[in-house]
């Protein structure tokens, strides 16, 4: 009965916890100078989670993860005999924020959508233009075509050589091997 649970926790933590480590890894490194100290809070926050007794009652397991990751680092910071003076404000995050982007957030996502957009300008002349329609302006696959006058095997060759170029650059830059894009063009509008 005890394994039976033990693997349903794993699995939790897997599926539920796990595909969120890289946001937090990423927040980490913003506020530790060591590698060494992101990978031991990382890996006591999941020492942590295995001792669970009950996890059904977690709504939101990516910010349950975060909040331990968090309460370790502020423990850090309290035991550590020098503190930077910055180091009180910075453990407020826009990592949670329910739905309401925070000014830290926007900048950031700001920051990211410039980044994209200099890859996307870097893409060969045909590849750019099918990302812009395809991704940009959310054209259907047929209208690009019709627009570019190619074939719509093609815009889909285009499309995904040019995703997939700008996802391979921008997992190298961010360190996060399942970084997505984030091209939404009605987020970046509100924002």
């Amino acid at each position: 009965m005890q394994d039976e649970s033990r693997q349903r926790l794993v699995a939790w933590v897997t599926a539920k916890v796990m595909p969120h480590e890289a946001r937090v890894r990423g927040w980490l490194r913003q506020r530790v100078q060591s590698s060494e100290d992101v990978e031991d809070l990382i890996q006591e926050a999941y020492t942590k989670l295995s001792s669970l007794k009950s996890w059904d009652h977690i709504a939101r397991p990516e910010i349950f993860f975060f909040q331990i990751v968090r309460n370790l680092l502020i423990d850090q910071v309290r035991r550590s005999r020098v503190v930077r003076i910055e180091a009180a404000t910075e453990f407020d995050t826009p990592f949670v924020h329910d739905g309401v982007p925070t000014p830290e957030t926007i900048a950031g996502d700001r920051r990211e959508l410039g980044r994209v957009v200099e890859l996307i300008d870097g893409l060969p002349e045909r590849c750019r233009k099918v990302i812009m329609l395809l991704k940009v302006e959310g054209l259907p696959q047929k209208e690009v075509a019709a627009r570019l006058g190619i074939t719509e095997s093609i815009v889909e060759n285009e499309g995904v050589r040019g995703i997939r170029r700008i996802l391979r650059v921008m997992r190298e830059e961010t360190g996060d091997p399942g970084y997505r894009v984030k091209l939404r063009s009605e987020r970046a509008r509100k924002s």
